[in-house]
């Protein structure tokens, strides 16, 4: 390894000699980068210390850093040119970043700082780097700060507590409101950012919504509402003015000047895909009727006008794009896209495909295409294409494949590839790599993903890949105390508390008393559920359950008042129990996990709960459980299904019909 000379610190002079790394580099360009780095002289004298005592700090181990300013200086010399420097990685996550956060005697990156502070949120249950705590000392995540009533503020234009999303000179704006245009103030005159009154219909500014006085009408001291500053005006003085119609289409429901919404929606489509015509795709078509009749105009215009949006659909009725998803696919990725889809597929535009096996073969596709080595990138084909996906082909046999399973296929991915990475640095590969050398990768702090590796390295072994051999870890039932009392007092406010909406208590008692998880709650359709004057049977598994009241009146109330939050192309009525966001789609397990965590319920921890006691009375089948997870449910509970079976055969026994002597069966 190159050294730094001693000699030009012992005689005053602060600046390293870099003389072996780069004997081109000259000395004005370093002495600057030593100013910029460190501009004190007794920090410069302390930075060219700490290299002389550590010259390889410039070479690549800048991680160990005793000093910041060396890292700024490692920065500066190689942007100048200097060569032999290396600018040093993140120890723990390999990126080459700015490290200037110390963890455990080492310089690392932020994100590597906000893993190492994750703990679970007090408030959502989601696992993140807390941004304050309560007054308890409870780790409180930033979505929860932003949205904890204390932060919320007045917005000047619509006057309700909100989060800030636009701070004006006038005051904060939320994220419903634009930023209010200049105009004259109908009351102070003044010209300034104004708002419309709802009761006069004209322009007032925030310090006039604000403002109270004596009426000049009635005399009680109030808020200000029309007038002028001498002769103020309150609301029951006020004649608000009455446009009886909409001047297009002359709707008498709309008391408000201008266009109603649906014509001003009505116009927005004509811009965007031309006026109605026999030449317009029948796909498209649907999308202008679907869009013109919904029930909420308004949200439907504000779509529309989405940089987004509009220049995909003026593309698309203008022929300049297909209507295909390969077409589509062109486009960059984004979530506005996606619901674009999705909102064509709900209309019948274009046809239903999986999405998630789409995009999984996507990344895949990318992934394998940035690998530089050709027998790593031949062995990481076979391991995703001819496994992975294969895989998940079979197993769902037809059917999408769900977000826990395209998460899951891609993780396993990365830490594939981590691993072969990892065998690189080592001037390893799998042919050579023995088991001491992967008890070091287990061991090693900066390697990523090794437990998810391990399903990799099995599948390696397998096809004679390599002869290291990482076991399965065998799940032998929870590690930590179940709280079986905590589940019971949930599920009893569930039952009875009116407040909180029915789909999801019923969505949190199928968790807690039937140990449904989102991925299998979210799935559930109205062909799943029975519902009859008598009774009501849910479908968990190959035989179904009667729910006992009130769960049953809670089913019924939810498959009959469905509805998702879709505006456009969503399917009337929706096939789906659980309605979503997107048209035609269910609430994803992402969002219903935030939902029953909002209630206090961990999905994780209270569906490893309710097995458990559920081992002990019900068989695998009825709830749809894996007959070997059921099993080793059954056998840590001491739980015996003998009696439930023999009750089966009783209830069978009594159902069938009697036959006097003689008569023919």
């Amino acid at each position: 390894m190159p050294g730094l000379r001693r000699t030009r610190s012992h005689r005053g002079d602060p600046r390293p000699d870099l003389s072996e790394l780069d004997p081109q580099a000259r000395q004005e360009v370093i002495a600057d980068a030593v100013r910029r780095s460190a501009p004190r002289p007794s920090y410069q004298q302390k930075l060219a210390w700490a290299l002389e005592a550590d010259p390889a700090l410039l070479t690549g181990d800048g991680h160990l850093a005793p000093r910041p300013a060396i890292l700024r200086l490692i920065d500066l010399l190689h942007a100048a040119g200097v060569a032999g420097i290396v600018r040093p990685s993140c120890p723990r996550c390999r990126r080459v970043v700015r490290i200037d956060k110390p963890l455990d005697g080492q310089r690392v990156c932020r994100t590597c700082i906000a893993h190492s502070r994750i703990e679970e949120c007090s408030g959502c249950g989601a696992r993140r780097e807390p941004a304050t705590r309560d007054d308890q000392g409870r780790p409180l995540c930033p979505n929860c700060l932003v949205n904890d009533p204390a932060n919320l503020e007045t917005c000047v234009n619509c006057g309700r507590r909100r989060v800030v999303n636009t701070r004006t000179p006038d005051g904060p704006l939320c994220s419903s409101c634009p930023s209010l245009p200049t105009a004259t103030c109908s009351i102070c005159g003044e010209e300034k950012p104004c708002g419309t009154s709802r009761t006069t219909g004209r322009p007032w500014c925030p310090d006039c919504q604000r403002r109270s006085a004596p009426c000049s009408g009635c005399g009680d001291v109030t808020a200000v509402v029309s007038g002028t500053l001498d002769q103020p005006l309150c609301a029951n003085c006020t004649a608000p003015e009455v446009w009886h119609t909409c001047p297009t289409c002359s709707d008498p429901d709309y008391p408000h000047p201008g266009q109603c919404a649906r014509c001003l929606i009505n116009r927005r489509l004509s811009e965007l895909l031309g006026p109605p015509s026999d030449a317009l795709h029948p796909g498209l078509e649907a999308l202008r009727h679907n869009i013109a009749t919904t029930e909420h105009p308004i949200t439907a215009r504000r779509w529309l006008n989405k940089p987004s949006v509009s220049p995909v659909l003026s593309d698309l009725a203008s022929s300049r794009r297909a209507l295909t998803h390969e077409a589509l696919d062109e486009l960059p990725d984004s979530p506005p896209l996606a619901h674009l889809r999705q909102v064509l597929v709900g209309v019948g535009a274009l046809p239903e495909r999986d999405e998630y096996m789409v995009r999984l073969e996507r990344f895949l596709t990318g992934l394998l295409a940035s690998q530089p080595d050709p027998e790593q990138r031949k062995v990481l084909h076979r391991y995703t294409i001819w496994h992975l996906i294969r895989r998940l082909r079979r197993r769902n046999n037809g059917r999408p494949i769900t977000p826990p399973q395209f998460n899951s296929a891609r993780q396993r991915t990365h830490a594939a590839i981590a691993f072969l990475n990892w065998l690189t640095a080592h001037d390893l590969t799998l042919a050579t790599c023995r088991q001491a050398d992967l008890d070091r990768w287990l061991t090693d702090d900066s390697a990523t993903y090794r437990h998810t590796a391990g399903h990799f390295i099995r599948w390696a072994h397998t096809n004679k890949l390599t002869t290291v051999h990482v076991p399965a870890v065998l799940w032998n039932g929870p590690t930590q105390p179940l709280d079986d009392e905590h589940r019971w007092h949930i599920a009893r406010r569930l039952l009875h508390d009116d407040t909180l909406k029915p789909e999801d208590r019923l969505a949190g008692l199928l968790l807690l008393l039937y140990a449904q998880g989102p991925s299998a709650i979210h799935r559930l359709t109205t062909e799943d559920i029975e519902v009859s004057a008598q009774a009501v049977r849910l479908h968990l598994g190959d035989a179904p359950v009667q729910l006992p009241e009130p769960v049953a009146e809670l089913a019924r109330t939810v498959a009959a008042n469905r509805k998702g939050h879709a505006t456009i192309g969503a399917l009337a009525p929706s096939p789906w129990l659980f309605p979503g966001g997107q048209p035609g789609r269910p609430i994803s397990t992402t969002q219903l996990t935030q939902r029953l965590n909002q209630l206090g319920i961990r999905p994780n921890q209270a569906r490893s709960t309710a097995p458990f006691q559920l081992a002990t009375e019900i068989p695998a089948r009825t709830l749809g459980i894996h007959t070997d997870v059921a099993v080793t449910w059954q056998r840590l509970s001491a739980g015996d299904w003998a009696n439930y079976a023999a009750e089966v055969s009783r209830r069978t026994a009594l159902q069938q019909p009697t036959h006097k002597p003689g008569a023919t069966p």
